[in-house]
């Protein structure tokens, strides 16, 4: 299924031709939604190589190149801002090591689901900063495991000011306010802390160099609502795709915002992909960030016997089993509605690669940029980067 082209897009295209024609310009028109070239959000700091949202991952990631950087947002116990994926600091901290902390290990409920760990809400800053961060994946280097220490977003700020400056470019910021109606339950609500960080750094701007981003359109409204005039996004779920088919599977917690869900709203996430769907996001936000299934996803092959056949023979059927299917229209639908388009999160991982991409990432970085993505989440954004540098090559820029 090829891109739905605008009119605009037509003429520029159109344009182009004649130039070409008449010796001109050879540039191709991109496709991206105000004809920019697509922007690399560092997902959560150059995690692929060190441990995730930590300062040292930061630095990494703007030493790449990376245009923007990623923290999600939770709250400590005396409502400071950290950067973590989640409340539940067993996950991405060696917490457990720490003996002084034990007794406060507990089992609680996180939007719907029951986990047992440490959490951050119980923990103030000071305390937070005495743990480590480590890697939350086991393909991934393992050594700097506890070494380096959480940061609060106001150091990430005080970072990307320090480096824009330090290296004359502009490097954006690209919080997400993480688990808001687990936070304002607990009367640790993030919004108000996040608009006055952001006022405080001179950035409440459409222009200024930061995205806002959350999975809960409540949170995005309140925002709005409050003042805040920084570019805002809808994050877009869903729980996992079903391989025998291609399409996207949907169960709690991810299946719909959190808020939604204690409001007894029962659409899904995929109700926000439709064009009223996106109509209405267009009321509160300026973009989306859609899990990359939404755009392109992947089947599997199916055995005589029903079940999914272990193609590449290693013992385990994931996605270098499958191959991607034809991309839908998400991208086109979007931009009509005038939404930026920033889906999450690639990898280079072989086992996260489809089949027809041959284990090369750039491969699966260079069909979402052909297709016309304002940008994209890598953990890899050196990886992203030099398939950027060969996209632009390939337009003429």
């Amino acid at each position: 299924m090829s891109a739905i082209r605008t009119p605009e897009y037509l003429l520029a295209s159109s344009l182009l031709i004649l130039l070409s024609a008449c010796g001109g310009n050879s540039q191709q028109a991109l496709p991206t939604l105000n004809g920019d070239k697509p922007v690399v959000v560092a997902h959560r700091g150059a995690s692929g190589y060190l441990p995730e949202q930590t300062y040292e991952a930061y630095v990494k990631a703007i030493e790449q190149g990376a245009d923007a950087i990623e923290p999600d947002l939770v709250s400590t116990k005396d409502g400071v801002l950290i950067a973590r994926h989640d409340p539940n600091l067993a996950y991405s901290t060696d917490v457990d090591k720490h003996p002084e902390f034990a007794a406060r290990k507990k089992t609680i409920s996180v939007d719907g689901e029951t986990q047992t760990g440490w959490f951050a809400s119980d923990f103030t800053f000071a305390e937070i900063k005495t743990l480590g961060g480590i890697s939350t994946d086991a393909e991934r280097p393992q050594q700097y495991n506890g070494v380096y220490k959480i940061v609060s977003f106001q150091e990430i700020i005080d970072l990307v000011k320090a480096k824009s400056k330090e290296t004359g470019r502009t490097i954006a910021v690209y919080p997400e306010t993480k688990n808001p109606s687990y936070h304002r339950a607990l009367g640790l609500p993030l919004e108000d802390k996040l608009i006055d960080i952001i006022n405080k750094a001179g950035w409440n701007d459409k222009n200024a160099p930061i995205f806002v981003q959350s999975f809960e359109p409540g949170s995005l409204k309140e925002m709005r609502k409050k003042g805040l005039n920084v570019k805002l996004v809808q994050l877009i779920d869903a729980d996992d795709v079903d391989m025998k088919t291609g399409a996207l599977t949907f169960a709690a917690p991810y299946d719909r915002p959190y808020d939604w869900a204690m409001a007894g709203d029962k659409r899904l996430f995929s109700d926000m992909v439709t064009p009223a769907g996106l109509a209405e996001i267009k009321t509160y936000a300026d973009g989306i960030g859609p899990w990359k299934r939404y755009i392109v996803s992947v089947k599997g092959t199916v055995g005589a016997d029903g079940k999914l056949v272990d193609v590449n023979g290693d013992g385990k059927v994931n996605e270098t089993d499958a191959t991607t299917l034809a991309p839908t229209n998400l991208i086109s639908d979007a931009h009509k509605a005038g939404l930026l388009v920033h889906p999450y999160t690639f990898r280079n991982e072989k086992r996260r690669l489809a089949a027809n991409y041959n284990g090369d990432p750039k491969a699966e970085y260079l069909q979402f940029f052909r297709l016309g993505v304002d940008g994209l989440f890598s953990d890899f954004a050196d990886t992203a980067l030099a398939a950027r540098a060969d996209y632009l090559k390939e337009t003429g820029r």
